[in-house]
């Protein structure tokens, strides 16, 4: 038997071989000196391969004193096997104590070399089996996806072989019933076509003397369901898209969907982990992808039947989404067009970080937890709660004195790199220009003089960190100071000192309060209201990280925006939300547009490698060596053009990020109609007429679409902005999951018997109409507490409309043809003036989006002239023998309910067609099939108002509420009269002598 012994290797070997790696230290140590990592702001395969090159010399042959040498190296090589993945893999490393003799590693004997080739093969065995089967399962999923399709397109065409109109023929029911009403008549319209613009005419590029009307819808993400907010904004849009159609002119409302970038891969990633356990990092980029257009494909139309059930007009065959290859187009063109001008831009700024997330999140995506002093808030990751709200005072020494500063971030003082004070505080003037020491880095820092410090807040010295928060990033620029990060992007601690080297940021919170107290320099903690950013999607605090992002130049866009409502060539409504919009626009920032994410549109933008000594290598923030392109070979002849060398020597690596949603959604006013490619949709339809949306998205959606659209198509992407209120709950809250008090929309709709927030005993069908009519009858203020008690009125008042309907239905009789008549009586007469009073509301009302002002109009027309004066006054007409006077009567009842059906049509229309398809017609073969297709009533066609004869009933209307008053008040009836007490009051009524009473006598 032989035995195998190691060889230690010549000392010249070992020797050569140190100063090898010492050289190549060196290099690495110089170019580490400002750089967290080897490329980019986070680890990567760069990084992984070296610090495992450098494991072994780190464990055996660097010891301390080696490693001196290296600072830049070792801080790097500890951040990098201190993260989570490298610890799973490794396990703690134990860097040299003492340099070891370096051996070689004993050579495998026959038998070892034999075991690893039979594992080898048994692994690759196995790889091939998990293959095949991988294939199978996307065989079936094929088959079901076509299945899918197959049942899809089979549904749609039963769907439209049926465009027969709902049965109106038989007898009405006896009382309204929302579901009875509100079933059958959006199929119908929509396979009649009532909601194209192309209905009545050849094509929408026919000229239409009464114009054109085009709104389109605001995205609703992908993800999403129906909530009240979608109702208020639908049953808005369709009200006025309804007057437009009903009005004569080319209509159209264009749907559409969002992708909703975060959500949507925080939807699919939960899933996935669910269902499979797996992360998006198992499946890789290309199959994750897959997923989420599955997922979307399978789940994504939910919210359309749900517009669909608000009964909202739209053109669903022009419905789009913003992933669809003619919009990524669009998205795609912007972004080159944009970066070859310079308005886009590479730089590495201050962002919101989700490190839950792992990516950068927009300002909206941002919420602002409001604290009144000390709390524990759950932080996703921790298994305690983090306590936020209170300020922590410290001391940094300064030889014999110290400075005192205060903090609610106190693990961000690893990251300090200077002091503040005020230059005219006289508490630190014979301080300027000095340093404190850090105590754990023993870093000087300096102390700073700004004018941005706040002399009466605290120890009137504030604490430097430009690299995670705003307001020392801006004081960083203007002194030069150095930019330390401290957190990676999970939040792990990185360039600082052991300890606290790989700790979570709020463990780091514990552990640095501990230090300071250890060390003497812990002074107080106090109470403090705050404010915590909080990303709305993973319930994580925001944390502010210095990155490398793509930025859109917004202040010369923003002036265009600003100037073209100064004059007037746009119009926002109400007016006071200018004082907003100019803030916004006067003051804007540049709007950082990249997203650390999978889904969404991929930034067409490649990073650049020249093969080429003459061309030095570029830095992944240096926008020089990024070019953007609508193709690899695109990019790669720009890139060659820029750097002066043959197309072969350049070498591309596209961005990983995908762009910020709100960059498409800015978008959607063209892109729908396919921009930039000319077509006849984009001709007609674009600059839209009206954007209409919550005040909440003014500047996140409203001024990006305005700034975008004059910037790439050179025209406003509409003329007019209307912005609705917020709805509130019955107190006055926002709705929130947390407080428990969001409601579906469809509950109240439909009704349910479950006990929700504020409705113990559940919420009563309401329906549709009723829900529609509620909400735009309260748009008077900015924000709308919804109460459902209100919304059961009316549908108490449909159920009114129903009832008077039926009466007027059955006094018309059989056979009644409507004809014009010039005999009418008093009464005809006034109820024909209150109608066209009704219409000039009306009309005045949708010009200045007075909502409460139109449904107040036709409420109390309905159910205060029409139902309790008119029709009672019809009642012994009808009951009598006067053949004409009742022929004139019935001809002006018809006309008050086939107008007051369509003034009301636009915000009922289920109810209004189903009572409008139960009256005669005045000329059968030539009427419009449908009331939201037949002409709203206009001021030229009702000219009947007579403000006389109005005085005059109106008096009269006040005479009967006076004596009913006075019969309630003391208690008179047919059958009992307080005669003395009522003779006794007698003589306090005023006589009355006015005009009126005389005509009337």
């Amino acid at each position: 038997n032989t035995v195998l012994v190691p060889l230690s290797p010549p000392v010249q070997v070992t020797d050569r071989a140190l100063a090898e790696l010492r050289n190549l230290l060196g290099v690495l140590d110089s170019h580490l000196k400002l750089r967290t990592y080897l490329v980019g702001e986070a680890v990567t395969l760069a990084d992984v391969t070296v610090a495992c090159a450098l494991l072994l010399p780190y464990k055996y042959v660097l010891d301390q004193a080696l490693r001196s040498s290296y600072i830049n190296v070792t801080r790097w090589f500890l951040t990098c096997i201190n993260q989570p993945e490298f610890q799973a893999v490794l396990g703690p490393v134990k860097l040299c104590e003492q340099k070891k003799d370096l051996t070689e590693p004993p050579p495998k004997s026959a038998s070892q070399l034999k075991k690893e080739a039979k594992k080898k093969e048994k692994l690759e065995k196995f790889q091939q089996k998990k293959e095949k089967s991988q294939q199978q399962q996307q065989g079936e999923a094929w088959r079901e996806n076509r299945s899918l399709t197959v049942f899809l397109f089979s549904h749609t065409h039963i769907l439209s072989a049926f465009p027969f109109l709902p049965d109106v023929a038989s007898p009405m029911p006896d009382s309204y019933s929302p579901q009875y009403v509100e079933a059958a008549w959006y199929p119908w319209w929509e396979s009649q076509g009532f909601f194209k613009p192309e209905y009545g005419r050849r094509c929408v590029a026919e000229p239409n003397p009464r114009g054109i009307f085009m709104m389109c819808i605001p995205p609703p993400n992908v993800t999403g369901s129906l909530h009240l907010g979608h109702a208020l904004t639908n049953a808005i849009q369709d009200s006025l898209t309804r007057w437009h159609r009903m009005k004569g002119e080319t209509t159209l409302w264009n749907p559409g969907c969002d992708h909703a970038g975060i959500a949507t891969q925080v939807v699919v990633e939960k899933k996935l982990w669910k269902e499979q356990g797996k992360t998006r990092h198992d499946l890789g980029r290309e199959l994750f992808i897959k997923e989420v257009w599955k997922w979307k494909n399978e789940k994504g139309d939910r919210i359309y039947h749900q517009l669909k059930k608000l009964g909202s007009s739209m053109d669903w065959d022009r419905a789009c989404f913003t992933m669809d290859p003619k919009l990524s187009r669009a998205v795609e063109e912007a972004f080159i067009r944009l970066h070859e001008e310079g308005v886009i831009y590479r730089s590495k700024r201050l962002v919101n970080w989700s490190c839950t997330l792992n990516s950068a999140i927009s300002d909206i995506e941002v919420d602002k937890k409001e604290l009144t002093g000390r709390t524990l808030l759950p932080v996703p990751g921790y298994k305690e709660k983090v306590e936020f709200g209170v300020l922590v005072s410290f001391a940094y020494k300064i030889e014999d004195a110290e400075v005192v500063v205060a903090t609610t971030r106190i693990e961000t003082m690893l990251g300090d790199t200077a002091v503040a004070v005020h230059p005219q505080d006289p508490r630190y003037k014979h301080l300027h220009g000095r340093s404190v020491v850090h105590p754990f880095t023993k870093r000087l820092l300096p102390i700073l003089c700004d004018d941005f410090v706040d002399m009466e807040f605290g120890t009137g010295a504030v604490k430097i960190t430009p690299a995670h928060d705003q307001n020392d990033y801006e004081v960083g620029l203007r002194h030069g100071l150095n930019f330390i990060t401290i957190f990676d992007e999970d939040g792990y601690l990185i360039n600082v000192s052991p300890p606290f080297l790989g700790m979570k940021r709020f463990d780091a919170r514990r552990a640095v309060l501990q230090a300071l107290k250890e060390k003497g320099l812990f002074k107080e903690v106090k109470d403090n209201p705050m404010v915590v950013p909080v990303c709305s999607r993973s319930k994580d605090v925001v944390e502010p990280l210095l990155k490398p992002q793509w930025y859109v130049r917004c202040d010369t866009m923003a002036r265009g925006a600003a100037e073209a409502v100064r004059r007037g060539d746009l119009r926002i409504v109400p007016d006071f939300h200018l004082k907003t919009w100019f803030n916004w626009m006067d003051n804007i920032r540049d709007w950082c547009i990249s997203r650390q994410l999978w889904w969404g549109h991929r930034i067409p933008a490649y990073f650049v490698t020249v093969n080429d000594p003459s061309v030095p290598p570029g830095e992944d923030m240096d926008g020089k060596y990024w070019v953007s392109g609508r193709s690899e070979q695109e990019a790669k002849e720009k890139a060659a053009k820029v750097f002066k060398v043959t197309a072969d020597k350049i070498s591309l690596r596209q961005d990983e990020d995908v762009l910020d949603t709100w960059f498409s959604s800015g978008l959607f006013p063209f892109s729908i109609f396919g921009w930039p490619n000319p077509n006849e949709d984009l001709h007609v339809f674009y600059p839209g007429t009206l954007l209409e949306t919550g005040h909440d998205i003014l500047f996140f959606w409203v001024a990006r679409m305005v700034m975008l659209g004059l910037k790439l198509t050179g025209k406003l992407p509409f003329r007019e902005v209307y912005l609705h209120a917020v709805v509130r709950d019955a107190h006055g809250r926002k709705m929130s999951k947390s407080l428990g008090n969001v409601i579906d929309p469809l509950d109240v709709i439909t009704g349910i018997t479950l006990e929700k927030s504020d409705y113990p005993n559940g919420i009563p069908e309401c329906g549709t109409d009723a829900l529609r009519f509620r909400h735009t009858s309260s748009l008077s203020c900015r924000d709308i507490n919804l109460d459902v008690n209100r919304i059961l009125g009316y549908r108490h008042f449909c159920n009114k409309l129903w009832n008077a309907t039926k009466f007027a239905i059955r006094g018309l009789g059989e056979g009644f043809q409507p004809q014009t008549s010039g005999s009418e009586s008093l009464i005809d007469r006034w109820i024909l003036s209150r109608l066209s009073h009704a219409v000039e509301l009306c009309d005045t009302g949708f010009q200045a989006y007075d909502f409460p002002g139109i449904t107040t109009a036709i409420y109390n027309f309905w159910l205060y002239e029409l139902c309790d004066v008119y029709l009672e006054c019809l009642k012994p007409v009808f009951a009598g023998q006067d053949e004409a006077a009742i022929r004139t009567s019935r001809n002006a009842l018809y006309t008050c309910l086939d107008a007051g059906l369509r003034l009301l049509s636009p915000f009922m229309p289920f109810v209004t067609e189903e009572l409008f398809q139960r009256l005669p017609r005045r000329c059968p073969s030539s009427d419009p099939p449908s009331i939201c297709v037949t002409s709203y009533p206009s001021t030229e066609e009702y000219r009947w108002r007579n403000e006389g004869l109005d005085n005059i009933v109106d008096f009269v209307l006040n005479i009967i509420k006076a004596v009913r008053s006075l019969r309630a008040d003391y208690n008179l009836t047919k059958t009992k009269a307080d005669c003395d007490r009522g003779l006794n009051y007698l003589p306090c009524f005023p006589f009355i002598t006015t005009p009126q009473f005389t005509v009337l006598n």
